[in-house]
């Protein structure tokens, strides 16, 4: 009766402790979203849009150029999701999941990282795989897949690297924007060499023997194992930066849309600045931030602020749709509610 009484106990103040790192986490995050907020809401007094041009602007959008940047926004998709299995070969042993479940894993993902808050995403991704892996009992492959995940945003950090110099050196940007760059320039160096540090090859028995924290981390290391392949990592690291090129062609292909001729190099300032703005998403797209970010750069290149905040918010919808659309179309093949799918997320990061 004692030793009941005594797991009951623990048990509850587990759960107390749980519901108190879950508040924390909840008032933390609603800071952030407060402070965000405001600093929108005072965005929009000083630079708000006329939205009678804003209007003016999406009436007047091609759509056959706004079709064809749909399109190679698929094709880096579908890119990036060649450059996961690549990365997913070398994170487990065989046998591996096969590429429609791969793919149907991966726009679930950027579906989940749309509509949910934060990059739930990413975990979401995992919890997906995992009901397809053939061996999906098997010890440690929760953390194994995670680390793939991880390893495949670092090697999105080579063509990014890229992208940044290339706008520092020769795009017309304010001042603010530079700052940003450079920050998130020393920021993704940082986590690169980070990365190959920690990555360990897949080797059988390596976690035997230790603790679950030490198991599970020794997992999640071999999911980084790429990083210390030199052939496959350079292959998943090529579709990267193909899957980068096509969405800056994207992009310049959905300036087009709204007559504005620019230079390639407008694009990619255009790019850089998104992604920027999308590092962290305190709601949703960040919609409303996203817009202000491309459209204010855009105004170096003489383009009108409010012109660049409606290329901005179809610009959105165009990546968007791609994300969305693949992702319900997988979550159907899946029988996944978002419900059910947020729970997914939930119990992987936890």
């Amino acid at each position: 009766m004692r030793r009941k009484a005594g797991s009951a106990a623990g048990n509850a103040a587990g759960a107390r402790r749980k519901i108190m790192r879950a508040s924390g986490a909840t008032l933390l995050r609603a800071a952030l979203v407060a402070c965000a907020a405001a600093g929108v809401i005072v965005l929009f007094v000083f630079h708000g849009p006329n939205w009678g041009q804003v209007g003016h602007a999406l009436a007047e959008m091609n759509w056959w150029w706004a079709a064809a940047a749909v399109g190679l926004n698929l094709g880096s998709a579908i890119v990036r999701g060649m450059s996961w299995r690549t990365v997913l070969v070398q994170a487990v042993p065989e046998p591996h999941p096969r590429l429609l479940d791969i793919f149907s894993a991966f726009f679930i993902g950027i579906f989940a990282n749309g509509v949910l808050p934060g990059r739930v995403g990413e975990v979401a991704r995992v919890g997906v795989l995992m009901r397809r892996m053939p061996e999906r009992e098997r010890p440690g492959l929760w953390p194994a897949l995670l680390g793939s995940v991880v390893a495949h945003r670092i090697l999105e950090v080579f063509p990014s690297i890229g992208l940044i110099l290339w706008v520092l050196v020769a795009a017309k940007i304010p001042s603010w924007a530079r700052t940003s760059l450079w920050a998130v320039l020393a920021v993704a160096c940082g986590f690169l060499i980070f990365g190959i540090a920690v990555a360990t090859r897949h080797e059988a028995g390596r976690a035997e023997g230790r603790s679950r924290f030490r198991a599970a981390l020794e997992r999640v290391r071999e999911g980084l194992g790429v990083l210390r392949r030199l052939g496959p990592a350079l292959v998943a690291a090529g579709y990267q930066t193909a899957a980068w090129l096509l969405q800056l062609a994207a992009v310049w292909v959905a300036l087009f849309a709204f007559h504005l001729h620019e230079p390639l190099i407008a694009a990619g300032a255009v790019l850089a600045l998104m992604n920027v703005a999308l590092i962290l998403p305190l709601w949703p797209g960040n919609v409303g931030l996203q817009q202000a970010a491309i459209a204010l750069p855009l105004t170096a290149y003489h383009v009108a602020y409010s012109r660049g905040f409606a290329y901005g918010i179809a610009l959105q919808a165009i990546e968007s749709s791609v994300g969305y659309a693949g992702g319900l179309i997988f979550l159907a093949r899946e029988g996944l509610s978002l419900g059910r799918l947020r729970a997914l997320s939930v119990r992987g990061a936890g």
